[in-house]
Parts: structure tokens; C-alpha cells; sequence
């Protein structure tokens, strides 16, 4: 259950969100660069939609084993998109995972992204919403976005409202690699990127 503090954040957040889409419009959105990781894997189970079949009423049922992702043979993904689609994607080498420095590099990959993709864009200000995630909220992140020229826009913790990769990149990534298996990371590599050029 939601103490008052996070709901008030929450209502905060959507209101400096809805006041700044009410007077900026359009070009507020336009501003907003967001970013995400997730694991991919070497072996991705079939979600449970992907494994339906249509059997008669009296044949005998199938047991699927559930097989879960396997964490000792995958890597952390990490992407950067605005609102027309992906501008940053990076595979973290095996074993790592996303700490205040890596995320450091990350943003800076993102920024030389953004400026040889879009230009005119670092000179508005970009908007990167975030959540408390501690590599968002470390000092060294703090002061890259300070130097970057930056907008923070607060994503409060324990919201429902999903970050875009929630519901689009992430679930059509699993839905397309699901059931299926990659021998090595350059497989799963080409493969991710292959799906990003489509």
C-alpha cells in the first residue's frame, strides 16, 4: 500500500508533467530522451501465450516445463530512444551490471548520439526522466547531468506508469526471442540489432 508521501509525489510529478505538455505541447515531448536496461538471454522460454496449442476437449494435456531466463548466460541491455524510437543501444559485457559509472559512460555515448543524430537538440533543454534507481540518484550522475545541461524529470517511485520500453521495446524484444536460443553473445547481439533496424 501506498504511504501519503508517494502518493502526493505521484500527483506532483503528473502535474508538473501536464502543465509543462499544456504550455510547451508537442515540442515538450519532443525533449524527453528516455532510457532503460533489461536482461537478454541465451535461452528465452516461450511466453505463455506463445505456447498455447488447440487440443480437443478430451485429448490429454501437455505439462510444460517452465523454464526461466538464465541469468549465468545473458547480458544487461541498455538503450536510449526519444519519442521517434532508439538512439543508444549498448550490451554491458558479461557479468557487469549498471552502477553510477556505467551509467556515467552511458549517458555520455548518449549525448554524442544525440548530437550527431538530432541536431539542435542539446541546445534546448533535454529531458531525461528519472526514478530514484541509485545510479540515477549518485552524486557522479548528478554532476554529469549538471555539466551536460540536463533536465531532470521525476519519475516517482512505485508508479504504474510505465516507462515506454515497459510496454513496447521490451515486450516485443521477448515476444520475438521467445523460445529461442543463441549460442553466443555476438548471436543475441546481431540479432538485437537487426530487430532495431526494422
Amino acid at each position: 500500500m501506498l504511504m501519503d508521501v508517494h502518493k502526493t509525489k505521484r500527483f506532483g510529478s503528473t502535474l508538473t508533467f501536464l502543465t509543462r505538455y499544456s504550455e510547451e505541447g508537442n515540442e515538450f515531448l519532443n525533449k524527453i530522451v528516455t532510457g532503460d536496461e533489461n536482461w537478454v538471454c541465451h535461452v528465452t522460454p516461450e511466453s505463455k501465450q506463445q505456447s498455447m496449442e488447440w487440443r480437443h476437449s478430451r485429448s490429454h494435456t501437455q505439462k510444460n516445463s517452465k523454464h526461466r531466463c538464465q541469468h549465468t548466460k545473458s547480458c544487461a541491455l541498455c538503450y536510449g530512444m526519444d519519442r521517434h524510437g532508439i538512439l543508444l543501444v549498448e550490451f554491458l559485457p558479461r557479468g557487469k551490471t549498471i552502477n553510477a559509472v556505467r551509467y556515467c559512460e552511458t549517458l555520455r555515448k548518449l549525448r554524442c548520439t544525440i548530437q550527431n543524430k538530432i541536431r539542435g537538440m542539446l541546445s534546448q533543454s533535454t529531458v531525461l526522466p528519472h526514478d530514484n534507481a541509485r545510479p540515477h540518484s549518485a552524486g557522479v550522475t548528478q554532476n554529469l547531468i549538471q555539466q551536460f545541461g540536463l533536465e531532470e524529470f521525476d519519475h516517482p517511485p512505485y508508479s504504474p506508469n510505465l516507462a515506454p520500453s515497459d510496454y513496447h521495446l521490451f515486450l516485443n524484444l521477448k515476444r520475438d526471442f521467445g523460445g529461442k536460443r543463441f549460442d553466443s553473445d555476438g548471436c543475441l547481439h546481431w540479432r538485437h540489432l537487426s530487430l532495431k533496424r526494422v
